[in-house]
């Protein structure tokens, strides 16, 4: 099983599934990006996951549907009605009024996310983290950008709009303490034979996940392997160093291990770039990093099983 994010996450369980086909996969999603936009629940992790999975994801950009217009988008402007930020297409509206209106109805998240994979048959079995609300906010202080100053705001209005160029004094998730696991979450790591962490952002990615009450502890119970996001002390991709920067941790690989913690991952590639990486009671690999392609993907996830493989 694996523990996943967005759009690196989500590539990586491509490859995942083109190394182990036979594989019965798990994927535990990502919820703290979650937000309400124009009155719909928006679940930008799940839904990248699927999308993904399931053959309708915009290559290009990583997140999103394929062939998409933005008619509706188009339209609120002309009524002034925003966020003018955040762009959902119209593909992408139908996703989420289906996923309100079962949650209007009663349903829970887990519940709503099974049904969507219905149609998408993404050859994985997506559980969100929790049926509960937990949304990651940041404190940021844009004064001297002429903003409004210090305030909380949530993780998506960071990450699209201000695109992290306001540092983060802080990233609180909100709900998280009071959280519980979705139902299967907790049932699938016992049964799992190794949890694999993808190259997902370590702080509002994964770690949003562990932050579940019982998650960390379930996990920890595991043969787990990470794959580093950090490639030469940068991101692969996105912009992992803010989040890192947020909460006092290096850019490197060598600190995001050691931001895991050898009691919860024992097994950590790295790109050869970081082959010097040395955490005490973590095995460490190099290996090439960057899914440029399906083939480049598979030998990464199965270079992940066969670490998973030499730790049992």
């Amino acid at each position: 099983m694996a523990l996943a994010g967005g759009i690196g996450g989500a590539r990586f369980l491509r490859g995942l599934r083109a190394a182990a086909p036979e594989a019965e996969i798990t994927v535990i999603g990502n919820t703290g990006d979650d937000i309400t936009l124009f009155g719909l629940r928006v679940c930008p992790d799940l839904d990248t996951v699927m999308y993904t999975l399931g053959g309708g994801i915009n290559e290009e950009q990583g997140w999103g549907r394929t062939g998409e217009s933005f008619t509706v988008k188009e339209e609120l402007l002309a009524y002034g009605v925003g966020p003018s930020w955040f762009g959902l297409g119209d593909r992408d509206f139908a996703t989420h009024i289906v996923r309100t209106q079962m949650l209007a109805a009663g349903y829970p998240l887990s519940a709503v996310t099974e049904a969507l994979c219905d149609r998408w048959q993404p050859g994985v079995r997506l559980i969100p983290m929790t049926d509960d609300q937990v949304e990651t906010h940041v404190v940021i202080d844009d004064s001297e950008q002429g903003g409004q100053g210090r305030r909380a705001i949530h993780f998506q209005e960071w990450w699209v709009r201000l695109r992290a160029s306001v540092p983060a004094e802080s990233i609180a998730l909100v709900g998280a303490e009071d959280a519980k696991p979705a139902p299967g979450v907790l049932e699938a790591v016992e049964a799992a034979d190794v949890v694999l962490f993808p190259p997902s952002n370590p702080v509002v990615s994964i770690g949003t996940i562990l932050s579940v009450p019982g998650v960390r502890a379930a996990v920890t119970a595991k043969t787990v392997v990470g794959v580093s996001p950090i490639i030469g002390g940068a991101p692969v991709r996105g912009m992992a160093d803010a989040c890192l920067t947020a909460i006092g941790v290096e850019t490197s690989a060598q600190a995001v291990a050691e931001l895991y913690g050898p009691e919860l991952v024992n097994g950590w590639l790295v790109a050869e770039a970081d082959s010097g990486v040395r955490v005490e009671g973590m095995r460490v690999r190099s290996r090439p990093l960057l899914m440029s392609d399906p083939e480049a993907t598979a030998a990464l996830a199965r270079a992940a099983l066969d670490l998973a493989g030499e730790l049992a």
